[in-house]
C-alpha cells in the first residue's frame, strides 16, 4: 500500500510539470507527445508517464491521436475565463447551501480566522511576495471551507475538475504583476484586496445567520469580481496570454524530481 501512494505521487506529480510546460508553451498547440518522448525528456518510466497522461487526457489537456500518442491541447484564455464563471456559480452554490446547513457553525470558526489573517495584510500596507502568499493561503481556506461544508460533495468535486486551470484553484487571487512598482499600484491592489476581504465578511456573517439568498448573491458578486479583474487587464492588452494569467494568480512553479 505505500508503495502504491507513492508511486500515485509520482504519477500526480508528473502530470503537473508535464501540465505546466504545456500551459506555459513548452510543447506547442497540436504537437504530439509519444511516450517514448515524454520518458526522455522527465527522465521517468513509462509507467508513470502513461499514468500521469491519462490525467492530463481526463482534463482535456491533451487528446489521444490517431494510432499512438497524443496531441497537446492548450487552454486559452477564453477557456479559463469560462471556466472562472462556471466555477463562480458552484461557489455560490455552495454558499447558499453552507448557510442552509445545521451544522454550519462548526466550520465559521475557520471563515472568521481566514478573514482576520487578510486583515492582518491589509494593515501591514504591503503586497510583496511573502504577504501575498500570506493572503492566498488565508483566501483558500476561506473558500475551500464553503467547499468542503456546503454538504455537497459533487460541488467541491466537480470544482476540482477545472482548478488544474490557472486561476482556477480554490481561493486563487489576482496581483497586477506591477503592484510593487509605484506606491499607486500598490494602493489599488490594496483596495482590490479590501473590497474582497470586506464581501468575505458580508458572505460569512449571511452563511452564520443561515441567509441562503444572501449568502449566494454575495458569493456571485465576488466571484464576478475577479473575472471583470481579468476582463479588464485583457481590454488593456489585446495580446494577454495564458502566461500571463499564470503570473497575475502569482501561481508558483511546479518542481519534480524524477
Amino acid at each position: 500500500m505505500r508503495e502504491h501512494r507513492g508511486m500515485e505521487s509520482i504519477d500526480t506529480e508528473l502530470a503537473a510539470r508535464i501540465r505546466q510546460d504545456i500551459i506555459m508553451g513548452v510543447f506547442e498547440e497540436g504537437e504530439r507527445l509519444s511516450e517514448a518522448r515524454l520518458c526522455d525528456i522527465y527522465e521517468v518510466s513509462r509507467t508513470p508517464i502513461r499514468l500521469a497522461l491519462r490525467l492530463l487526457e481526463r482534463e482535456r489537456i491533451i487528446r489521444r491521436g490517431e494510432g499512438r500518442g497524443y496531441i497537446i491541447y492548450s487552454p486559452t484564455v477564453d477557456d479559463i475565463l469560462q471556466a472562472v464563471q462556471v466555477r463562480g456559480h458552484l461557489e455560490s452554490l455552495a454558499a447558499r447551501l453552507m448557510a442552509q446547513s445545521e451544522t454550519r457553525a462548526q466550520s465559521l470558526p475557520h471563515m472568521a480566522r481566514a478573514i482576520e489573517n487578510i486583515n492582518a495584510v491589509l494593515d501591514a500596507g504591503n503586497l510583496g511576495d511573502a504577504a501575498r502568499r500570506e493572503a492566498q493561503a488565508a483566501n483558500k481556506i476561506f473558500h475551500s471551507t464553503i467547499l468542503t461544508a456546503c454538504g455537497n460533495d459533487y460541488v467541491s468535486f466537480t470544482c476540482e475538475q477545472i482548478s488544474h486551470l490557472p486561476m482556477l484553484a480554490a481561493g486563487s487571487m489576482v496581483f497586477d504583476r506591477s503592484t510593487s512598482e509605484t506606491q499607486d499600484h500598490m494602493e489599488r491592489a490594496l483596495f482590490r484586496l479590501r473590497l474582497g476581504n470586506a464581501q468575505h465578511q458580508v458572505i460569512f456573517e449571511a452563511i452564520e445567520k443561515g441567509d441562503a439568498v444572501r449568502a449566494e448573491g454575495m458569493m456571485r458578486e465576488h466571484s464576478h469580481t475577479m473575472v471583470d479583474y481579468i476582463r479588464t487587464f485583457e481590454r488593456k492588452d489585446d495580446s494577454l496570454t495564458v502566461a500571463d494569467l499564470i503570473a497575475y494568480s502569482g501561481a508558483e512553479p511546479v518542481t519534480f524530481s524524477g
